[in-house]
């Protein structure tokens, strides 16, 4: 093969349907038609002397040649993206999307302030948020359909760029009607009778890092409804008997419920930003990296 000969152009392409497995969905992402992209293809593998991809009844299947030239080749297109950006970043002029996922505690301690920042400080921003699935971060960094995922450190796969935000604390929460508001000091006994509501992403579960420190000190909770959601919960406990143990900055500006200090010591968590690599030199994306830093900090 002469390099002199190859159009580079054919790289992209061909690192987009690795990424893909599929002519329909690689079209989307380049804002090419499919016939474009298998004449490209079909480029490719005369310029290689290979394949490329073989059809299956799985889809597209990558060849050994190909599975061997895709890690190289997004690293050189990645260096070459760096390369090739020579303009200043200018948050007010920018116009692009920025694609974030993390939980619903996430979401409200961190993305709602983030775009009400960005909507002074750089209002051609978009913001794409979406709750985030643990088990797909490492896949949506690769293929470039998630930009920031906000994730504590041992749920964060090996191999992205991460940095920490904060730790929290937990404390207890229940309506200001609730008679256990009214007590100067929640007792450990009164805790523990008292009827809770818990949160479960995946559902189901009624027990959690709060049981676990009750049963280290020989004690236990009455746990009697699970929700997929913290704003679920919060909306339970302002209308019922319900307490629940919740992150403390979820409720940091809440005027609605009554929130007290827990009578046992419950581990908190770190909040954890994490990152690809074909981002990290980016300008705009370090930018909005230290816009949520920032607000974390705040």
């Amino acid at each position: 093969m002469n390099l002199q000969k190859l159009d580079l152009n054919l790289l992209k392409v061909f690192d987009v349907l690795m990424d893909e497995r599929n002519v329909s969905r690689a079209a989307e992402r380049l804002a090419l038609s499919q016939p474009a992209v298998s004449g490209a293809l079909t480029r490719l593998r005369d310029s290689l002397g290979d394949p490329l991809f073989v059809r299956t009844q799985h889809g597209m299947t990558p060849t050994m040649k190909a599975t061997e030239l895709a890690a190289p080749l997004k690293r050189l297109l990645n260096e070459l993206a760096i390369v090739l950006e020579s303009e200043k970043f200018v948050p007010e002029q920018a116009e692009m999307v920025l694609s974030i996922a993390g939980t619903d505690y996430s979401l409200s301690v961190i993305i709602l302030p983030l775009i009400e920042r960005l909507k002074k400080l750089a209002p051609g921003i978009k913001v794409s948020a979406r709750f985030i699935r643990d088990e797909l971060v490492q896949q949506q960094m690769e293929k470039g359909e998630l930009d920031i995922a906000l994730m504590t450190p041992d749920t964060a796969p090996e191999g992205l760029r991460g940095k920490t935000l904060f730790t929290e604390d937990y404390v207890c929460v229940m309506g200001k009607n609730n008679p256990l508001a009214k007590l100067p000091v929640l007792t450990l006994d009164d805790f523990c009778k008292a009827d809770h509501a818990i949160v479960s992403y995946l559902g189901g579960a009624f027990s959690g890092a709060t049981d676990k420190a009750l049963a280290s000190l020989g004690f236990q909770r009455n746990v009697t409804i699970s929700v997929p959601s913290f704003l679920i919960l919060l909306d339970l406990v302002k209308k019922t008997s319900l307490i629940a143990v919740v992150p403390s900055r979820l409720v940091t500006n809440s005027t609605d419920l009554h929130v007290t200090d827990l009578p046992i010591l419950v581990q908190g968590f770190t909040k954890y930003m994490v990152w690809h690599e074909r981002t990290h030199h980016h300008q705009a994306y370090q930018w909005l990296r230290e816009q949520v830093a920032s607000i974390s900090y705040a």
